[in-house]
């Protein structure tokens, strides 16, 4: 069977059998891929360890005749170890999910995707970032590489600028002015503003500056945000806001 090798994400695996796993793989090149682990399951395998989710992996894989390929070889490029933490393993759950989410169709390459989730999941090793801060930051870079930007510090509406009292619309997308707002708009300030923008461009010293009240009320927003966009909500992400 013809082979190749890409670098790769693994997002989940399911069991297959009695020694067998099913791995999904977002790979770098090639999108979305589902293979075949044979025997990973025993403890004489050569690469169990290396397929856990969330790891971060150089791997070959044989061309399959259905939809699933086989997995011939993997190296380890950084492991998934966010087990060991709570809260960065919910968090890390959801970066997989939404990433699956977001990338819907299987072997289409997906680049820019890839980077954000690897970035994301590697951030999630630094203990000094919050995870749920990674996860907001995840949701709206990812979500604007997919085509739904969030607008921030104008009228998402009309375009006004320099609005006094601006309101968050998530069906609006984003920030909207007194004319513009739907009845479900929440009033938004200068300082959650701030902050959902730093998020936006990965400004972390304006991050951890921002007040509790204030990373709890955008960390509400950007969810809602996301599960408005992603037309039902992610279901790992409950058990992060825990």
């Amino acid at each position: 069977m013809p082979t190749f090798r890409d670098e790769a994400v693994v997002l989940r695996t399911y069991q297959l059998g009695e020694a067998d796993r099913i791995v999904s793989l977002f790979t770098r090149r090639n999108g979305k891929i589902r293979a075949v682990a044979k025997g990973v399951r025993r403890t004489s395998s050569k690469f169990g360890a290396r397929l856990e989710p969330f790891s971060h992996i150089d791997v070959q894989l044989a061309e399959g005749r259905g939809s699933l390929d086989v997995v011939t070889q993997v190296e380890t490029l950084h492991a998934g170890l966010l087990g060991v933490d709570y809260d960065r393993f919910t968090a890390a759950e959801v970066l997989v999910e939404a990433a699956d989410r977001l990338v819907a169709e299987d072997r289409t390459p997906a680049v820019p995707q890839y980077r954000l989730l690897l970035g994301a999941l590697l951030a999630l090793a630094d203990p000094d970032r919050p995870a749920a801060a990674i996860v907001d930051s995840y949701l709206l870079r990812s979500l604007a590489v997919a085509g739904w930007a969030v607008t921030l510090g104008e009228c998402s509406g009309c375009g006004v600028v320099g609005e006094t009292s601006l309101w968050f619309s998530p069906q609006g997308g984003g920030t909207v002015c007194a004319r513009c707002r739907p009845p479900s708009s929440v009033r938004v300030d200068e300082e959650a503003l701030r902050h959902m923008g730093a998020l936006l461009s990965g400004d972390w010293v304006v991050v951890a500056a921002s007040s509790s009240p204030t990373v709890n009320r955008c960390h509400g927003l950007v969810t809602a945000f996301a599960t408005w966009h992603l037309d039902r909500a992610l279901r790992s992400l409950p058990f992060l806001q825990r």
